[in-house]
């Protein structure tokens, strides 16, 4: 495969990662709909960490440097804490 196949099928990756994102972001919104009905606060510490060791535990059985998965999913998180906040009024906190 020459590099610029290869480049172009990491462009198609980066396109698929892009769109996962806007897809999360949009189950953020749903996740602050359903929190508001239930009354519960935006931020939920036990579900950050629920979501990184889950990240760590495929970045492990991936062979995925486990530091920078973390460090992805701990933007993530912020980004949609970020966006629950943004869509209830509250702007970031």
């Amino acid at each position: 495969m020459s590099l610029e196949h290869i480049r172009m099928d990491i462009a198609r990756v980066d396109d698929d990662i892009i769109r996962l994102l806007a897809r999360r972001m949009e189950l953020a919104e749903l996740v602050l709909k359903e929190k508001k009905r239930l009354g519960l606060p935006i931020n939920d510490d036990r579900q950050n960490a629920l979501v990184l060791k889950r990240a760590m535990e495929k970045a492990t059985e991936l062979n995925v440097d486990t530091a920078a998965v973390r460090e992805v999913f701990s933007i993530l998180i912020r980004m949609s804490i970020d966006r629950q906040h943004e869509m209830s009024g509250e702007g970031n906190l």
